[in-house]
């Protein structure tokens, strides 16, 4: 049997002039064939969903009802100097039933007037409560009338000190304006450290691949039992896959401090400093916890360090016994110390390990 033939005979097998059904109909086909294709009934949608798509579903249909779309008014001046008002926005989450909301400090960062879209289309005017440009996170409030109108559901809160690389992630927010637009993938990575808009470091932030764009900001990343495990923050352009999202039990604390004090205290000792590596028979012989440190390279005048006796080339190793590795740790460790509380500030001078008392004041 030629190639011609043997297409002839399975032809003559398959009545492609018959009309195309749903899989329920009966086709002509051969018995053989139509067994390999399963009899789907119509409405069974549910009964496909696997298993992935049951959680990132159920999620959705969790937190969904406390995701809101942010819109800003800010002051702006057009390049002739003129005063003009610039529009902006972002993402949300409702976290709790009186119409607080977190969100990204640069989404709301001196605005002028803030207006929610809730999730069932509400729009309502709310106030920025605290704002901490160090964390990129800020609190909002619902005004009244807003909250009045109808019940809030707030999100539930998890914690990201129990993720796992790998696990499920949800991103749910509003890119270029599309409200409610949900995008799903892994946490890449834990334990990253990301520069914020005001150039401190932020600790502890989640990468995952969840695509997020313009107006993701401020929403939040849940798991597959909907709660919220991280607060969208920023990716990484032109890179594919690559986003960040500041751990829920970050925002948390910043959340607790900006409510009680509208803003977060961290401490200042007035230097100005770089990473640098100590040698290894210095580290062996004052068996240091780190192997880096922070070269102190000026003192302000005035500051806490000059009257505690910090030099230049001073290389700083601890505050009040927590090691200190380089710059970012030191921002790190000054973030917890009290202010105007005396501390204990552990210095290698050449090769000689000096402590000394220091006051950290209140960063102005």
């Amino acid at each position: 049997m030629n190639v011609q033939e043997t297409r002839n005979t399975f032809s003559s097998h398959l009545d492609f002039s018959a009309p195309v059904g749903r899989a329920d109909e009966q086709q002509n086909l051969p018995d053989g064939i139509a067994a390999s294709f399963p009899q789907v009934s119509a409405g069974s949608d549910a009964a496909l969903l696997d298993a992935y798509s049951r959680a990132v579903t159920d999620a959705v249909e969790i937190v969904s009802p406390s995701v809101v779309n942010i819109e800003v008014h800010a002051a702006g001046r057009t390049r002739s100097g003129q005063e003009r008002e610039r529009g902006g926005g972002g993402s949300g989450f409702v976290f709790t039933p009186d119409g607080l909301i977190l969100t990204n400090s640069h989404v709301v960062h001196d605005a002028k007037r803030i207006e929610v879209t809730l999730a069932d289309g509400r729009r309502v005017p709310a106030t920025a409560l605290g704002d901490d440009p160090a964390s990129d996170l800020a609190v909002i409030r619902i005004e009244k009338p807003g909250v009045e109108e109808g019940g809030l559901t707030p999100a539930m809160l998890g914690d990201s000190q129990q993720l796992r690389v790998g696990q499920l992630a949800i991103a749910i927010g509003n890119p270029y304006g599309f409200q409610s637009t949900v995008t799903a993938g892994v946490v890449s990575a834990l334990g990253r450290s990301l520069r914020s808009y005001s150039g401190r470091l932020i600790d502890d932030v989640i990468q995952t691949d969840a695509a997020l764009n313009p107006g993701n900001s401020g929403g939040p990343l849940v798991d597959s039992a909907g709660r919220v495990i991280g607060v969208n923050t920023a990716t990484i352009l032109p890179a594919q896959g690559i986003c960040f999202a500041i751990g829920i039990n970050t925002a948390k604390f910043v959340a607790s401090r900006l409510l009680r004090d509208g803003r977060i205290r961290r401490s200042y000792i007035g230097v100005s400093a770089q990473t640098v590596p100590i040698h290894r028979r210095v580290v062996r012989f004052y068996d240091l916890r780190k192997e880096s440190g922070a070269l102190v390279l000026s003192v302000e005048d005035g500051s806490p360090a000059q009257r505690a006796g910090v030099r230049d080339g001073d290389v700083i190793i601890a505050l009040d016994g927590k090691p200190v590795a380089g710059v970012d740790d030191l921002q790190r460790v000054l973030t917890d110390v009290p202010v105007n509380i005396g501390s204990i500030l552990t210095v290698l001078r050449h090769t000689e390990r000096l402590e000394m008392r220091i006051v950290p004041e209140e960063t102005k």
